[in-house]
């Protein structure tokens, strides 16, 4: 099950890494207006509208898996499994009645007691 939450964990990083990318390649809605007036530079890579459409269906891809790995990594995280209980689950609730209390520290002396003597 290990080898599992591994690599959901991988296809989540490297789909959130990569959903990164592609938000930040995409324009956003006032580009195209300063692109249909001439002040913008409206050739790119996938064309004039190709760009949109597959750089958005793509995102919304990676979003997806995305959502879908995290509930797949919440879904094994809360399996509980006898074998090995958790550090809080089997700390003592109350201290033993055989045990001495801990000592409290004096307060620091004040005013002329803290001058050093010559």
């Amino acid at each position: 099950m290990n080898v599992v939450v591994t690599m959901i964990l991988t296809v989540q990083m490297l789909s959130a890494v990569v959903m990164i990318g592609l938000i930040l390649v995409q324009h956003g809605k006032g580009a195209d207006m300063g692109a249909a007036f001439g002040s913008g530079s409206s050739g790119s890579l996938f064309g004039a509208s190709g760009s949109a459409n597959f750089l958005s269906r793509t995102t919304a891809i990676l979003a997806s898996v995305f959502f879908v790995c995290t509930l797949g990594l919440a879904y094994f995280g809360n399996l509980h499994t006898s074998a090995a209980p958790s550090v809080l689950e089997s700390a003592p609730l109350s201290v033993p009645a055989n045990s001495t209390p801990a000592p409290v520290p004096s307060a620091p002396a004040s005013g002329a007691a803290q001058i050093p003597a010559k």
